[in-house]
């Protein structure tokens, strides 16, 4: 076993748990600790005592931290589109990304900073430079098709055997 390697194995789960409790979330604190130790491993252990390595590793590991929560400010909040615990199948994904891509441009960037980016009517309106009436009809026009569109797609996902259980169809059901 390396240096390195050692080190690794000594200093693995107290970067982790430092790094969970600045960053909140397991999955970056794993994704951090990794590139902790890829910067580790890249530069070399430095002539230092244990201590001075330990903190080393440390200061590197609060950086990309800080970086990280710095960098999370600055990108705008992901906004989750559908059943997050279903997940679409990759012909009804690729049947969707066919239905929006046939709508006609305005309409389907109006649907796209709704439904994606979750901008307000208003937004949209001074975004695309038309007035809220108007964003509210092409919405609208862009939902039908898309229901019209993905409707059929549907009706044969479940002749083939595929469960179609979105959040809008579980809605229709219970009317």
């Amino acid at each position: 076993m390396t240096d390195v390697e050692r080190f690794y194995a000594d200093q693995r789960d107290g970067v982790f748990r430092y790094l969970r409790r600045i960053v909140g979330g397991p999955e970056a604190a794993r994704d951090l600790t990794q590139e902790v130790f890829l910067r580790v491993s890249r530069a070399g252990m430095p002539d230092a005592s244990d201590l001075g390595r330990r903190a080393w590793v440390f200061r590197i590991a609060r950086n990309l931290a800080l970086n990280h929560i710095r960098d999370g400010r600055r990108r705008p909040a992901t906004v989750a589109l559908g059943n997050p615990v279903t997940p679409a199948t990759q012909e009804l994904g690729v049947a969707l990304r066919q239905a929006i891509a046939a709508l006609p441009e305005l309409d389907r960037d109006i649907f796209e900073l709704r439904e994606t980016a979750g901008l307000s009517y208003d937004e949209i309106a001074a975004a695309c430079e038309i007035d809220v009436e108007a964003v509210r009809s092409r919405l609208h026009r862009a939902r039908q098709a898309l229901r019209g569109t993905l409707g059929r797609s549907l009706q044969l996902s479940e002749q083939r055997g595929v469960r179609c259980t979105g959040a809008g169809r579980e809605a229709r059901e219970d009317r």
